[in-house]
């Protein structure tokens, strides 16, 4: 059993559908959009940026792309 560090990165949990999601988010890209985009449903797109969110330990998608733009990780 694998016990998540304390001092692990956020980002690096974080995958390139992910990434990719923050970054068409910050350009400004609707939810329909990034969806299309992307290639799956709207609920799929709102269950990752749940994910995002979590493992980033923010409350919305908005303070996700900051927190990225932050860490300049996008």
């Amino acid at each position: 059993m694998h016990c998540k560090s304390s001092l692990a990165e956020p980002h690096l949990e974080l995958g390139n559908d992910h990434l990719r999601i923050l970054r068409l988010v910050s350009q400004g890209c609707t939810m329909t959009q990034v969806a299309r985009r992307m290639e799956m449903s709207d609920r799929t797109l709102r269950r990752k940026l749940r994910s995002i969110c979590d493992r980033v330990d923010v409350e919305t998608p908005i303070e996700a792309v900051v927190w990225a733009v932050r860490r300049r990780i996008i």
